[in-house]
C-alpha cells in the first residue's frame, strides 16, 4: 500500500473516532481544562509510528520533513516534539502546535477506555479530570459499567495495526515514533516521484 493510501485510511479511522468521541461526550460531558497540556508533559508517552503517519506525510508535502527529522535526530527535546509548553519553567501548561495531525494516543486519551486486570473497561482520563469534574466522571464510568458505547484503545490500534501490520504493532517513545514515521516516507519518496497532484496541498 502507498504512503498516500495509508495516510488517507488513517485519516478515515480518526474521523470515525472523532464522531465517536463527539458521540460519546456528549453524555459524558467530559473536557480538558483550558491551556492544561499536563498530560503531554510526559516523558514516557509511548506511541505508534503509524499514528503518526499523516503528520509526517504533511510535513513531507510543504518540505520540512527532513528538517524537522533532524532536530529529532540531533536536538529532541525531552517532551513530545509536537507539543508546545508554555515557558520553559511550566511545562505543564501549553498546546499541540499541530492539533489536526495528532497521533491516536491524543486523541483517546480523556475519552477513550482501556480494561483492566478483570477485564472491565476503564475510562482512561487524567486526574485533573478526576478531581475537577468529579460527578460527571462518576456518572459516565458507571455508564461504561453498564455497557455504555465507549471509544477502546485496543480496538482502535488494532484497526490502525490493520492499515500496516509492522509499523501499527511498533511502540515506541513518542519521539522515536515521530521520527520513525519522518523515515518512512522520506524513504518511500528517496526514489519515487512527488505525489502527483498533492504539492502544496497540505
Amino acid at each position: 500500500m502507498s504512503i498516500v493510501r495509508k495516510v488517507k485510511s488513517i485519516e478515515r479511522l480518526f474521523g470515525r473516532l472523532e464522531q465517536e468521541i463527539i458521540q460519546f461526550n456528549s453524555s459524558a460531558n467530559l473536557h480538558c481544562k483550558p491551556g492544561c497540556g499536563k498530560c503531554c508533559a510526559k516523558a514516557d508517552i509511548d506511541a505508534s509510528p503509524l499514528e503518526f503517519l499523516p503528520w509526517s506525510f504533511h510535513l513531507f508535502l510543504n518540505g520540512q520533513a527532513e528538517q524537522v527529522l533532524d532536530q529529532l535526530t540531533n536536538d529532541a527535546p525531552a517532551l513530545c516534539y509536537i507539543y508546545q509548553p508554555l515557558t520553559l519553567l511550566d511545562s505543564h501548561s501549553g498546546s499541540c502546535s499541530d492539533y489536526a495531525h495528532r497521533g491516536l494516543i491524543c486523541r483517546l486519551f480523556g475519552y477513550g477506555a482501556s480494561r483492566d486486570k478483570f477485564g472491565q473497561l476503564r475510562l482512561a482520563t487524567c486526574k485533573i479530570i478526576k478531581e475537577s469534574q468529579a460527578e460527571n466522571y462518576q456518572k459516565v464510568s458507571e455508564a461504561i459499567a453498564q455497557g455504555q458505547y465507549v471509544p477502546i484503545f485496543s480496538d482502535y490500534y488494532q484497526q490502525l495495526a490493520q492499515i500496516d501490520i509492522r509499523l501499527g504493532n511498533t511502540m515506541v517513545p513518542i519521539n522515536q515514533a515521530l521520527k520513525m514515521a519522518l523515515e518512512e516516507v522520506l524513504q518511500h519518496y528517496a526514489y519515487r516521484p512527488f505525489p502527483r497532484g498533492l504539492k502544496g496541498a497540505a
